[in-house]
């Protein structure tokens, strides 16, 4: 078995994008070799700032044999079934087939023998495919190459077995790469290496010269004591992947991304360590810098003692957006002097290289602070509230209007619903509803968006509004994920309610809808929000009309009530919400149905949801259904209702409007009746009450009863009268349970 090593040798490939396209790698070459018959036993990628690498352990030397055999006519078919048979096979007689017993007669049978190829003559044409159906978010086309890659690829290192596989990748019809069995090490660090002779023999200068038709590879020896800083072409030949890994060590590359990131962490804790400080955790930073050095080298800075005044959101931001700096914390969590930086140089603390490095990102430092000591000075000079006109400039979306007009519309519906929210100062919501997006045309986020709305908390409370205001502009925007703190204060959660329930019912008034997996505004997101707000502070929220007053805000848009589809929206997103809680999605279904259905009837018009019931009912009858009560109604539920169906559809008829006692003759028909109308007494009593196991345990005092009718009672009998009527009580089942729960809704 042989091994195959496969480098992508480019400029720097951006650091969002090197596990992804390092998977992609590894995944359509692994579809390659399928399709081209080639068992192995593992495969690995790896990805630095300049290479995709990817290694498949255990090939075999050449495809195996195939043999395809195809049924032909019957013996003694008519000719020209034959001479059909004959051509679509490439037979020159029908003698070259097999004649074969069947159960149906003797058939003819066509048979190939195809020989397997050799793997280094088929894996070119998998690699290349693989590299062009690479995907990518964004690429580009330089020079007079036609073909997009995400930078300039300088060469493709191909090995198979510990020889360099003959092939090409096209760029343009005048341009193709090369497959050798070379590669470079680190941009800078390897001509250290070089210079000491560290690599021993293995370098030479390639260069890919047109002969005649084809691309050739022409080499030649590079003698070390020449090489200038300058030649950067200088490549070393590897022959398998130890050789490449071990030779891209000693050439400052550390091939694993997993081990670059581990290096970072342990030398960002032993800075820190040393220095009384920790570091601020940060794993989206960690990801970013593993992808942006190939030897990690992790030095402590200082931030200057005058700019520690600002703000820390102010501080960590400059540091992290800009230059990619890790922050670092005191004991009490407040955020520290140091900074830590990772230099993709080799450069120990305390040398004259780290000093110089260090010095340099401090002077950087100090500039990009000072624009936001600009910022910071110069935006506290306006009272936050005077910004709000200005929001009038900002669009939010052409058919909704402008920030402007939201922020009304959010001012209107945070008041609405902090009727429903326990201890919330409508005065105070009304004022962070009217305050919240004011921060958007203030200098500090527009020069660091990320922070809108934490910017717009320190402005608030620089002009005197009330902590809760305050805090209710930073937290608005919350939770903006299934990790993201859901805010808990009164203010908060109204404003952080009324901005995403705004949001929903002013797309879903113009059709711009999630559809499958494009959800460009992120309305999905903001369901679950306030999913996670309502369940999490357990508000009794009447969603129905929370949304037809958010729809009422907007005059200028279609009358058609959104309501109805919106709840069953969000009746899908808590499928999601609770499906990691291991609640079943049946059960969420069949309770919501019979919410709305309810609520209708009461209201007489759209269904009302009110989540915190819900999940309490949905509880309740998860309990239930795993009680032998519970899961033998279900299966006279089902029975009924299949009869029921089966009926209905061959009489063309609906059996509605309840049984009639007097046409009952068997007492199993009337103790069947008569315990249908107390469960449906009691259980509606519990619902209205909130007592919902109270409900189930009244649901399964029907098991007898219904058992009983089932075992005694023939329900298709020749009476037409008696048997409608006891089809009339089965139709009664349903409706009786309809009021706990959909039960046709429920699986298994």
């Amino acid at each position: 078995m042989a091994e195959l090593l496969v480098e992508l040798f480019s400029e720097e490939i951006p650091a969002r994008m090197q596990a992804r396209a390092a998977e992609d790698l590894k995944r359509l070459v692994i579809q390659g070799l399928k399709e081209a018959n080639l068992a192995f036993e593992s495969a690995a990628a790896y990805a630095t700032p300049r290479r995709l690498a990817l290694v498949v352990e255990g090939l075999p030397q050449q495809q195996p044999d195939l043999s395809e055999e195809k049924k032909g006519p019957k013996v003694g078919a008519p000719e020209q079934a034959l001479n059909g048979f004959m051509k679509a096979n490439g037979l020159d007689s029908i003698d070259q087939a097999e004649v074969r017993e069947t159960p149906k007669g003797n058939f003819y049978f066509a048979v190939r023998h195809a020989a397997g190829r050799s793997s280094a003559e088929v894996l070119p044409e998998v690699l290349s495919k693989a590299f062009g159906d690479l995907p990518w978010p964004k690429s580009m086309r330089w020079g007079s190459d036609s073909r997009r890659w995400v930078r300039p690829l300088h060469g493709i290192l191909a090995v198979f077995d510990g020889q360099g596989l003959t092939g090409t990748f096209e760029m343009s019809p005048d341009r193709e790469i090369v497959f050798g069995i070379f590669t470079q090490g680190h941009r800078f660090l390897a001509k250290q290496v070089i210079d000491g002779g560290g690599i021993g023999d293995q370098l030479e200068r390639t260069h890919l010269r047109r002969d005649g038709g084809d691309v050739r590879i022409f080499t030649e020896s590079v003698d070390l004591k020449t090489i200038t800083p300058e030649s950067l072409k200088v490549s070393f030949t590897v022959n398998c992947f130890e050789d490449y890994r071990n030779k891209l060590r000693i050439t400052k590359v550390m091939l694993d991304p997993a081990e670059r990131r581990s290096i970072i962490v342990k030398q960002c804790q032993e800075l820190a360590g040393a220095e009384g400080v920790s570091l601020k955790d940060d794993p989206g930073l960690l990801d970013e810098v593993t992808g942006l050095v190939e030897w990690p080298q992790v030095l402590m800075g200082r931030i200057d003692k005058g700019f520690m005044d600002l703000p820390a959101e102010v501080l960590s931001t400059t540091m992290r957006s800009h230059q990619k700096y890790f922050s670092t914390e005191n004991a009490d969590g407040g955020l520290a002097e140091r900074f830590l930086l990772v230099s993709n140089m080799d450069a120990p603390p305390g040398g004259d290289l780290a000093k110089t490095i260090v010095a340099g990102n401090e002077r950087v430092l100090r500039a990009r602070l000072a624009d936001a000591r600009f910022f910071w000075d110069q935006d506290r000079q306006q009272p936050l509230s005077a910004r709000v006109p200005a929001l009038e400039e900002i669009v939010f979306h052409a058919k909704l209007g402008t920030v402007a007009e939201k922020v009304s519309r959010l001012q209107s519906l945070a008041v609405a619903i902090s009727a429903h929210v326990p201890s919330a100062d409508r005065d105070q919501v009304r004022s962070a509803a009217r305050l919240c997006k004011a921060d958007l045309v203030t200098g500090m986020v527009g020069e660091f968006p990320e922070l809108q709305g934490i910017m717009g908390r320190y402005y608030a409370l620089n002009d005197g509004e009330a902590p809760a205001v305050a805090e209710a502009v930073a937290e608005h925007y919350a939770p903006l994920g299934p990790n993201d703190a859901c805010p808990s204060a009164p203010v908060s959660v109204c404003v952080a309610l009324a901005d995403k329930i705004d949001t929903l019912v002013g797309f879903w008034a113009i059709d711009e809808k999630p559809t499958g997996s494009k959800d460009p505004y992120a309305l999905r997101r903001a369901a679950l929000g306030v999913i996670r707000l309502i369940v999490e502070n357990k508000l009794r929220l009447p969603l129905a009309r929370i949304f037809a007053t958010a729809q009422a805000e907007y005059p200028r848009l279609a009358a058609t009530s959104v309501v109805d589809d919106l709840l069953d929206f969000f009746g899908e997103r808590l499928k999601v919400v609770l499906r990691d809680q291991g609640v079943r999605h049946d059960l969420i279904a069949s309770v919501f149905a019979a919410t709305k259905r309810e609520q209708a009837d009461l209201n007489g018009g759209s269904g009302e949801v009110d989540l915190v019931r819900l999940l309490g009912r949905v509880s309740a009858l998860d309990q239930f259904l795993d009680t032998e009560d519970g899961s033998s109604l279900l299966i006279a539920f089902r029975r009924a209702a299949n009869i029921v169906r089966i009926e209905e559809k061959k009489d063309k008829a609906v059996f509605d409007g309840g049984a009639s006692p007097a046409r009952f003759q068997q007492q199993e028909e009337e103790a069947l009746y008569f315990a249908l109308g107390t469960m449906v007494k009691e259980t509606k009593a519990c619902i209205d009450e909130e007592r919902f196991v109270e409900a189930m345990t009244a649901m399964a005092r029907l098991r007898q009863p219904v058992d009983a009718f089932f075992d005694e009672v023939t329900v298709n009998v020749d009476d037409a009268e008696l048997r409608e009527n006891r089809l009339r009580l089965l139709k009664q089942i349903d409706h009786s349970f309809a009021d706990v729960a959909d039960f046709s809704k429920i699986e298994g």
